[in-house]
């Protein structure tokens, strides 16, 4: 395509700041998003968007981008390099580890972000040339001990039918900020109005949602366990469990009733500080409900406890029989899985930490680096990701950075991670190529979007799928003879290639893992538009027609070959599966389709509770501080602008009005927070949504942007204050919203 010039055309596209990728209208005026507006002909958002959507300029055109290679020389500067020297030295490199230490040697980061995972589907191939084996990604910051109880339960992900549910639960979980909920305000405020349905809070913050909910449980900061145990206590103490679904539907109920029937309910509401009275009520609430959903998210998923919360949640909604009917809990279909949901517990080579989902937990990559064990990692690739800023403890990764052999960073910035890279590859923008997200996680109606570009890459830029098929070129991981079959099948048209391609996979086993770059490299050039980026999304069609075959065609696609030629041509999104409510069950994994609810690990977690410490501060430091918490206007770090922030440029530090009073402090204030591993100065915000003892500081701040001196920090980076040591004894998840601190006048 060309560039464009001003024009009043609308472009769809859809936004990249959080997983619901809402259907965008944008009007260009040269390479700027002049007007963007929320596209109401698309199939999830239907029109909606919020306003950080409305601010993509400033990801598109705010931040100093990267137009060639660059490779480190020995005294730390950058040299420019083109792109053949840049590709020919990278595959050498990594080639020169894969020899000499084994390609498990080679730790693979990142993958996309919110909205641009096309370039992680195409890293496989080079992962299994190279023989790399380990990885890990920002969902391993949050998801991987839900997963693992996930795996144990219903065998995947749930998703809650907010829209129909009588009774609405979040838990650690803003929706009117951080979104997650598709068309979040919409239907928060529809929740809040509708007099027979209830919404249920829990979070030691007055948060927005909180404002808007029937009943908020304002748990200590680190308690939302004990009361969990205790609402589940009550459901078992006063029989308000939905037998007939157990009955029909489970195993193991007895077993977690009489674990939770021993519950101290007075207790454990005094320890996570919610009247107990409070607790019954909203108990029953949950069990005298036609419909219940949860949806638990960072607030816990990154606190103390957090697997055994996640385990919690479920067996409120399952012990309730809320389940595979409208307004409650659902499976859902995938374009393709994110992670492996998988019960059994694989171990990273050298400390041994849990592979929950196949990815190793991000608090321990530093650990895996940082020592002289044979077994250490040599090498990391990192793409579309800025793990030295959003990992705990950024001095002990940029330690690990320093410790490797080779860094190769894939991004459209010279960000915080790529400073401390030898090799960065410059990336096209989201909006400058095909791309998709794999946030595929609704029920019955699942959507896809693939995204065309807006504008053409900058020059010296490349798409992230090209990128990896130069060095796997360079590397001469496929034959010259196998790729012309495959190019000279394609050229005959679909079903013959889709023969030769299956044929080819079934007489090399080999190729299994490459076959990503296969289609890139000979169905890739037959896609109209250019779009060569969308080869893999026809093997993905494939795999929907082979297991959601029924629910496709209710889709309204008759096979594998409609439903890719929908998603290349709809420009708002496609439904590519449509399920019935009674179809849920299918998706168990179960042979006799019965939920399992007893997980001999996790009950013995529940049953030390009794001795598990509630409390984690201590007197040097008294304060519990969340580390990215999300505001109206917080964003992920892929806004390299700080001119976007109309409100709270700096990113206060949230303090209780009685904590402040007796520091000395008001707002407008600085301030010193001091934790184990670090210190920083934030401006101070008095605000009464904050309990006393708890402070929070915003995420997506603390960036080094480049300006005519060097670089400029706004904001704190709350990762020099948080420690890689706390972290979930079970999935290894930090304690990002959990960190011991010190707060004092600067």
């Amino acid at each position: 395509m060309t560039t464009p010039t001003a024009t009043e055309a609308w472009h769809k596209t859809a936004c990249i700041l959080c997983e619901n990728n809402c259907g965008l209208l944008i009007q260009l005026e040269d390479r700027r998003f002049a007007k963007i507006r929320g596209d109401k002909d698309h199939v999830a958002s239907a029109g909606y968007t919020c306003n950080k959507a409305l601010r993509l300029d400033h990801y598109q055109n705010g931040a100093t981008r990267l137009t060639t290679p660059l490779r480190r020389e020995p005294d730390g500067t950058f040299t420019e390099i083109d792109w053949h020297t840049a590709i020919s030295e990278v595959a050498a490199r990594l080639t020169d580890i894969q020899r000499t230490h084994g390609g498990d040697k080679i730790f693979y980061y990142g993958g996309g972000g919110q909205g641009n995972h096309l370039g992680g589907a195409y890293s496989t191939a080079l992962r299994r040339a190279l023989g790399s084996r380990y990885r890990s990604s920002a969902l391993a910051q949050e998801k991987t001990g839900e997963g693992w109880v996930d795996a144990h339960l219903t065998g995947g992900h749930t998703t809650g039918d907010f829209e129909h549910a009588e009774v609405s639960i979040f838990l650690g979980k803003n929706p009117w900020q951080s979104h997650g909920v598709p068309r979040a305000r919409t239907v928060l405020q529809q929740i809040a109005k509708d007099p027979a349905r209830t919404m249920i809070v829990i979070d030691p913050v007055r948060t927005e949602t909180a404002d808007l909910a029937d009943i908020h449980l304002q748990v200590r900061p680190g308690t939302d366990a004990w009361c969990l145990a205790a609402l589940l206590a009550i459901l078992v103490r006063d029989d308000l469990l939905d037998h007939t679904f157990l009955t029909e539907h489970t195993t193991g109920s007895d077993t977690v009733a009489t674990d939770l029937a021993h519950i101290d309910i007075p207790a454990y509401a005094d320890i996570c500080g919610v009247p107990e009275n409070l607790l019954r009520t909203t108990a029953r609430s949950i069990a005298t409900a036609r419909s219940v959903a949860t949806y638990e998210d960072l607030g816990v998923q990154q606190s103390p406890n957090s697997t055994l919360i996640s385990y919690l949640n479920k067996l409120l909604w399952l012990l309730t029989g809320n389940f595979a009917k409208p307004g409650a809990m659902q499976p859902h279909s995938w374009m393709a899985p994110l992670a492996g949901y998988r019960r059994e517990i694989k171990r990273s080579p050298v400390t041994g930490a849990p592979l929950l989902g196949g990815m190793l937990p991000c608090n321990a990559i530093a650990e895996e680096i940082n020592t002289d064990h044979p077994d250490r990692f040599r090498a990391m690739i990192i793409e579309s990701a800025n793990p030295a800023h959003s990992l705990a403890d950024s001095t002990a990764f940029r330690d690990a950075l320093h410790a490797l052999d080779l860094v190769v960073v894939i991004d459209i910035a010279l960000t915080e991670t790529a400073r401390h890279a030898d090799y960065v590859l410059p990336a096209a923008s989201q909006f400058e190529k095909w791309e998709a997200t794999f946030f595929n996680l609704e029920f019955p109606h699942n959507t896809f979007h693939l995204r065309a570009p807006l504008l053409d890459p900058l020059p010296g830029t490349l798409p992230e799928p090209e990128i990896y098929a130069r060095l796997l070129r360079e590397l001469r991981a496929v034959s010259r003879g196998k790729l012309a079959l495959l190019r000279a099948a394609a050229k005959l048209g679909r079903r013959p290639y889709a023969w030769t391609f299956a044929a080819m996979l079934a007489t090399d086993k080999t190729l299994g893992g490459l076959a990503p770059y296969l289609l890139y490299e000979t169905l890739g050039p037959t896609l109209p538009h250019g779009a060569r980026s969308a080869a893999v999304l026809w093997a993905l069609a494939h795999r929907v027609a082979k297991v959601y075959p029924a629910a496709m065609r209710r889709a309204g696609h008759h096979n594998a070959d409609a439903l890719f030629d929908a998603i290349l041509t709809s420009r708002s999104g496609v439904t590519f599966t449509l399920d019935d409510y009674d179809d849920a069950w299918n998706y168990l994994p179960h042979p006799d389709k019965r939920i399992p609810l007893a997980i001999p690990q996790l009950l013995h977690a529940l049953r030390e509770l009794t001795t598990t410490p509630a409390t984690h501060t201590t007197a040097e430091f008294p304060f519990v501080l969340a580390a990215g918490e999300r505001r109206a206007f917080t964003a992920n770090t892929i806004f390299r602008d700080d001119t976007w922030r109309r409100r709270d440029p700096h990113g206060a530090l949230r303090l209780n009005p009685d904590d402040a009073a007796r520091l000395g402090l008001t707002t407008g204030d600085r301030a010193r927070i001091t934790t184990r591993r670090g210190s920083a100065i934030a401006t101070v915000e008095t605000n009464d949504r904050m309990q006393p003892g708890h402070a929070s500081l915003p995420n997506g701040l603390g960036l080094d942007l480049p300006t005519a001196n060097g670089t400029h920090r706004t904001g704190v980076a709350a990762n020099e204050l948080t420690d890689l040591t706390w972290r979930d004894a079970i999935a290894g998840t930090p304690w990002h919203k959990h960190v011991p601190a010190r707060i004092e006048p600067a």
